[in-house]
């Protein structure tokens, strides 16, 4: 699933903004303007997901969501307030897709013809070095 496709449910209605002064460089801009922006989505009140949906997202991002069930992710980066929304929003919906997406199925494959032969004259190199450390006289009868 893409961010975009997630985006069509319109999540948004269930977002909690909240800022608070930001960290880092910047000048006096950090110690008067607040810049972070922290995201917060209620992911067990949500009609948006499905119960698998919720608990593939419970499993997935566990260190992320909270004891009342909400996904808090957070934005500083941006000396911008609304460039700091935008990124935090941006990035709940790329991290819903990832979690939400199914791995691809892994194909068996074989060894190539040339990979064996290559294998065996490694393994054939090895045994006749490992011959010559041998002292003439170690021969046993």
């Amino acid at each position: 699933m893409s961010p975009e496709e997630l985006k069509t449910r319109n999540f948004e209605p269930g977002f909690v903004y909240s800022t608070a002064r930001s960290s880092g460089p910047g000048g006096q801009n950090v110690n008067k303007v607040n810049t972070k922006v922290e995201l917060r989505f209620n992911i067990r009140s949500t009609i948006l997901l499905s119960d698998t949906e919720k608990e593939v997202l419970f499993i997935k991002l566990k260190n992320r969501i909270n004891k009342e069930g909400e996904l808090i992710l957070v934005s500083q980066s941006e000396r911008s307030m609304i460039l700091n929304r935008e990124k935090v929003t941006e990035r709940f919906y790329t991290l819903l897709a990832a979690a939400l997406s199914l791995p691809e199925k892994r194909l068996p494959t074989r060894p190539t013809g040339s990979s064996k032969i290559k294998r065996l004259t490694v393994k054939r190199n090895r045994g006749i070095d490992k011959k010559l450390r041998k002292d003439p006289g170690d021969e046993v009868e």
